[in-house]
């Protein structure tokens, strides 16, 4: 009979932090109701920043706990420090939202910090049952807060589209779990890599295979890849904006986190045959984005393209299966985060006669009626393009890079190709805002809480090159991390 041997509670204890406050939230949301949706909000943040400081307290050291389901070292520390800044930073950007949109209802905060306690865990992940609870305590947060409006169609449709293929996902992921367990008779991440280390290169079962890859395709529609990408635009344009700024932030970055993990842990053996998906996949969303977004009127459904793009991008790095590569999707996914969260900052900066503006062509002449507000949007547009000196070009430019080195000159080709396409529509925003004729001019102010982010998120961008240390000395660690 097997010992019980007590888990070491202190390795999650940001993920505890969380778990605790959000219940504690959610006694005191339904004693007091939706006057204290403000004060929970900000209490919400605070906690987040509490647990991004114990996060960055961890020694780096590998460490497991329950049962070997729950990991922690570099990566996980990286990984979870970029969450949770896009997570709380995308709370700021809603305070002022959820009050003008008729969305004060004290669950809100509560149902970002469930969803946030989801992506701490996927990333932390060891084990496939652990995955799976990660990505569900996640979904099931997202589903409900991109159909927060009760009295909008469009949120409803959003959520409840979300849903529909979400579930279709966990069904997938489940299934290829399944497979995995079946021919390798476990579900831990280091007992799969020695399952199939056992079985040699030349003996693997079939079925392994196939678990792989609806594994694959699982994740790749959490990350909202092509061809898993169909759910994307319509859910960013009809949810409420801050949740669209929350869905391209964290929950992408901790899915990229989440692919990285499994193909990099239990399935580093089987590199030659997922690399393969891993290139198509990469290509198809860096290729469909950018010619798909060239049509949009909506700026959030071409920030939805966008997003599509990016992983795209990110996913270069993981086709060349080396630590530079996986080091350069880091500090790309650190980059994206801060361009987000920037970009809808801007967006929700932008009211006519207190309505939300989200079409292009309102943007007309903002130089003149915003200057400071056109500056701000055109510094995330050239670095979402790519255009040095922005922090963007440096985030392709480290993905670039290591698939030169590894050999895949098609790859980074279609990458760079895909870059010149993508700069048309975000330079076209700019071309409107400064040499189209004025259009009715923008409500002001703009709030202090966005105008923080905006100034923070500004500064990064603009001046990365700078200071890249602390993003490119994580990073390496992280990567690392995943080469033991």
């Amino acid at each position: 009979m097997t010992a019980f041997v007590a888990p070491n509670y202190l390795v999650a204890l940001p993920e505890i932090l969380l778990a605790g406050v959000a219940c504690v939230f959610l006694l005191i949301g339904v004693f007091t109701g939706n006057r204290s949706t403000t004060p929970l909000t900000y209490a919400a943040i605070g906690a987040m920043l509490i647990a991004f400081a114990l996060v960055l307290g961890f020694n780096g050291t590998r460490e497991t706990s329950f049962g070997g389901m729950f990991i922690t070292d570099h990566f996980t520390t990286f990984m979870k420090s970029v969450v949770l800044i896009g997570a709380a930073g995308t709370l700021v950007l809603g305070i002022g939202y959820v009050q003008r949109e008729q969305m004060n209802r004290f669950e809100f905060p509560i149902l970002i910090l469930f969803a946030t306690l989801g992506m701490m865990l996927m990333i932390s992940a060891n084990d496939l049952m652990a995955l799976y609870v990660g990505i569900e305590l996640q979904s099931l947060s997202l589903y409900i807060v991109a159909a927060f409006r009760r009295d909008s169609v469009r949120s409803t449709e959003a959520g409840l589209k979300y849903f529909v293929l979400g579930a279709l996902s966990s069904g997938l992921l489940l299934y290829g779990a399944s497979m995995v367990y079946g021919f390798t008779g476990a579900t831990g991440f280091d007992a799969i890599a020695g399952g199939i280390k056992a079985y040699g290169a030349g003996d693997l079962p079939i079925g392994v295979l196939i678990g792989l890859v609806f594994i694959a395709a699982a994740l790749a529609f959490k990350v909202s890849a092509v061809p898993f990408h169909m759910w994307t635009p319509d859910v960013y344009e009809g949810a409420p904006t801050p949740v669209t700024a929350f869905f391209s932030a964290a929950p992408k970055i901790a899915a990229i986190a989440l692919l990285l993990r499994v193909f990099l842990g239990p399935f580093a053996e089987l590199a030659s045959s997922w690399n393969q998906i891993i290139l198509l996949i990469s290509i198809a969303s860096m290729a469909f984005a950018a010619f798909a977004a060239i049509g949009q009127r909506n700026i959030k459904r071409l920030l939805a393209y966008s997003s599509i793009g990016h992983v795209g991008y990110a996913l270069v790095g993981l086709a060349t299966a080396t630590e530079e590569g996986v080091r350069g999707v880091l500090i790309y996914m650190a980059i994206y985060m801060v361009m987000t969260v920037g970009t809808f900052g801007a967006v929700l900066a932008m009211r006519q006669k207190g309505q939300m503006v989200e079409e292009i062509a309102d943007l007309a002449g903002l130089s003149k009626t915003n200057p400071a507000l056109a500056a701000v949007l055109g510094i995330f547009m050239f670095s979402m393009a790519g255009i040095p000196p922005f922090a963007g070009f440096f985030g392709k430019l480290y993905v670039f890079m290591p698939a030169v080195e590894a050999g895949l000159y098609g790859l980074a080709i279609a990458g760079v190709l895909a870059s010149v396409v993508g700069a048309y529509y975000y330079i076209r925003i700019v071309k409107i805002m400064y040499f189209d004729e004025p259009a009715e001019a923008l409500d002001r102010p703009i709030g202090r809480e966005i105008l923080g982010v905006l100034v923070v998120t500004g500064i990064i961008t603009t001046l990365f090159f700078a200071y890249p240390q602390p993003i490119l000395s994580g990073a390496k660690a992280a990567a690392a991390a995943l080469f033991p």
